[in-house]
């Protein structure tokens, strides 16, 4: 009964970080488009005057309001995956599609915080593993905004990557205050951060950006100091090119794509990341080398 009300508590977090995470996509992408019309760049003028209404409200304050009519929702309309689909995905008011990135973000993270706890790698006895896993969580919900901001226009912000990157540090300083080698422990977030942030920044410079954006670097870096270790870096980073080509080499063959075709690889690299937090101990230490 105790794990029930654990996992029944955790989806239902999730859930709503999930709402949170949907409306604060659309936020960013409001604060996005006005900063690129200020700095005289191209957008999208039928995006940004339908985005505008949102550009000034509050990521914590506000409630969310249709993109469409303006309609601010009441709180019957915001319960994470019910009100969605009592609506058929629609706005009360004018009836207008709203899409279904919110109702998988809220799904997505409700799995993701159930799915962590349920095979959390670590110890939850202790404090220092209990503080991880808080802080793991809390990196899902920037990971989660950012997956779908780069899915959907190819651009990681800045706002939600310096959030993973500020969790990881926090997690990096919990493990060295709580190692018994604490030169060991710096030298192998090294490692694991020039895995993950180091070699994409090589290659930022070697393409000029042009096989990969900068933003990839700083989601890296965040997600090297997350990991810690740099077996598990590692890991991640095979995992996110394996799938990247499962998913595009069909593609290609079938000519449903080109090479000039750009795919997000923030997406890829954030689920490597995940399988590699959760999966990767158990792989390396059956296959490789045990985790110290």
């Amino acid at each position: 009964m105790n794990d029930f009300i654990i996992y029944l508590s955790l989806a239902i977090l999730g859930m709503a970080l999930g709402s949170f995470s949907g409306a604060t996509v659309w936020r960013l992408r409001a604060r996005q488009l006005q900063q690129d019309k200020d700095n005289g760049e191209r957008v999208n003028h039928e995006e940004r005057l339908r985005l505008n209404k949102i550009i000034n409200r509050s990521f914590f304050k506000d409630r969310s309001k249709c993109l469409h009519c303006s309609y601010q929702l009441e709180w019957f309309d915001m319960i994470p995956i019910v009100s969605w689909l009592a609506l058929k995905g629609r706005c009360r008011e004018c009836h207008q599609k709203i899409g279904y990135m919110e109702p998988l973000l809220e799904f997505g993270l409700a799995a993701f915080f159930v799915i962590s706890f349920a095979v959390w790698p670590y110890s939850l006895v202790t404090i220092a593993g209990l503080i991880r896993l808080i802080l793991w969580l809390a990196a899902g919900v920037g990971l989660a905004i950012l997956f779908a901001y780069d899915l959907k226009w190819f651009l990681l912000p800045n706002q939600a990557n310096f959030f993973v990157i500020g969790i990881g540090v926090l997690n990096s300083l919990v493990e060295i205050i709580n190692s018994h080698n604490i030169g060991e422990t710096i030298f192998n977030i090294f490692l694991s951060v020039v895995i993950l942030s180091g070699l994409y920044f090589a290659l930022h410079l070697m393409s000029k950006g042009k096989w990969i954006g900068f933003g990839d670097v700083k989601l890296g870096f965040g997600l090297g100091l997350m990991l810690i270790d740099w077996r598990l870096s590692l890991l991640a980073l095979f995992a996110a090119n394996f799938i990247g080509s499962v998913i595009v080499l069909p593609g290609l063959l079938m000519g449903r794509l080109k090479r000039s075709t750009h795919i997000p690889f923030g997406p890829l690299l954030i689920t490597g990341f995940v399988l590699a937090g959760l999966f990767g101990g158990y792989i390396i230490a059956q296959y490789f080398l045990p985790l110290a």
